[in-house]
């Protein structure tokens, strides 16, 4: 991160956005807009936003999978069988 590029002012990219939004296209950099020197929001390229909730959805996946079996480790699971007959007494689908 450049600190003198990537965090502006709201009023710069206001003011500067065309080119802005091709520093962004260059260095795939996101950048932080501030608001009264507080940062206020983040601006970034479709693209690497793109990757960003791709490798948010991978790590929840993992998570996921991990929690599945850790609760298999410690017996708090039940056979699939099990599970689709207590739905169909539920809902009154037969066999």
């Amino acid at each position: 991160m450049d600190i003198t590029k990537d965090i502006q002012p709201m009023t710069t990219f206001r003011n500067h956005s065309a080119e802005i939004m091709q520093h962004l296209k260059e260095t795939k950099r996101p950048i932080i807009l501030t608001v009264n020197g507080r940062a206020a929001a983040v601006v970034q390229d479709a693209e690497a936003y793109q990757r960003l909730l791709d490798l948010a959805a991978e790590a929840s996946a993992a998570e996921g999978i991990r929690q599945g079996r850790e609760d298999l480790g410690a017996g708090r699971s039940l056979p699939a069988r099990q599970i689709f007959d207590e739905i169909r007494g539920e809902h009154g689908i037969p066999r």
